[in-house]
């Protein structure tokens, strides 16, 4: 098949693609597949007609979606999601580090004058914690399989409530209230949606120990800023740990900067280095089931955005 790949141009997974035999074409008009790596501002819409799929190169594609470029009875789309597990899944286990060892405390003081203060209040994954993640997908099933040297309990709660492998507990979103005020620290790695949009809240917050860590890898609306500022200065919870953040990029001054509770990384919980290294491949795996006929392994589901 023809590809192009917009907005800019890969070479190494460009000539990946290429030795699996697809041509490459600058002309989007003249592809029959679309590698797309931008934002919505970037995408050609409307999409010329002999495009038959259109392939991104990010796990979520929800700013698309909320643009209204992703539509149900339209072209099939596929993601990125599962490529950057581990990846992602190294950074969150940084971030609750980082968060539970208070390592901004003393980055902030700039001084030895905090470790009586670091000595009394830092936190061990090894001290029997419990870990709750959030939508468990790919990103999840790789921590899953980290998380256990530390010696912590692991509860997964998905929309569904299926069985997930190697969780000491699974549940489902709509039956996991009590999840909020057992567990110690809580990995968010939902999808974005109407459903999800500030689910974690003051509500939730609330119901949290006063040691809860939460750590925000997904998306920055996941969690409102507003409050989690509120639970932050208030001793609700003991820390938060962000890789993304509601708005994103947080604007300088914001409150959350300052906050010795607060760790937070510019979305970098994976890198474009390891984007553009693995890109070629999934492409032309989904491409592969796309010619057989299959379900491409990621495909998104066009009715819920993911």
């Amino acid at each position: 098949m023809k590809f192009a790949f917009q907005p800019q141009q890969w070479p190494d997974a460009i000539a990946e693609i290429e030795a699996a035999g697809h041509e490459y074409v600058e002309n989007v008009n003249d592809a029959d597949f679309l590698v797309f790596n931008g934002g919505p501002d970037k995408f050609p819409d409307p999409l010329p007609s002999n495009i038959r799929y259109v392939q991104a190169a990010f796990a979520g594609v929800d700013a698309l979606y909320d643009a209204g470029l992703v539509r149900p009875g339209d072209v099939r789309w596929a993601c990125a999601s599962g490529l950057y597990d581990d990846t992602v899944a190294e950074s969150t286990i940084g971030l609750i580090l980082a968060q539970m060892h208070m390592h901004k405390t003393v980055t902030l003081a700039k001084s030895f004058s905090v470790r009586r203060e670091i000595d009394a209040n830092k936190q061990w994954l090894f001290d029997g914690k419990t870990v709750a993640i959030i939508g468990a997908g790919r990103i999840a099933a790789k921590l899953i399989e980290m998380l256990p040297v530390f010696g912590v309990r692991i509860v997964a709660v998905t929309r569904s409530g299926r069985d997930v492998p190697g969780a000491d507990e699974s549940h489902a979103m709509a039956d996991a209230g009590h999840v909020w005020g057992t567990a110690d620290v809580f990995i968010i790695l939902a999808p974005l949606t109407d459903e999800t949009r500030h689910m974690i809240n003051r509500d939730v917050f609330a119901q949290m120990k006063p040691s809860a860590v939460v750590v925000n890898v997904a998306r920055g609306p996941l969690v409102d800023t507003d409050d989690l500022v509120e639970a932050l200065q208030s001793g609700q919870i003991a820390g938060a740990a962000l890789d993304v953040t509601e708005p994103e990029p947080l604007p300088d001054g914001h409150p959350l900067w300052d906050m010795p509770n607060c760790v937070i990384t510019p979305h970098t919980a994976n890198t474009f280095s390891i984007i553009q290294k693995r890109m070629g491949g999934l492409v032309v795996a989904n491409a592969a089931a796309f010619e057989a006929g299959e379900r491409m392994p990621n495909e998104v589901n066009l009715e819920t955005g993911y």
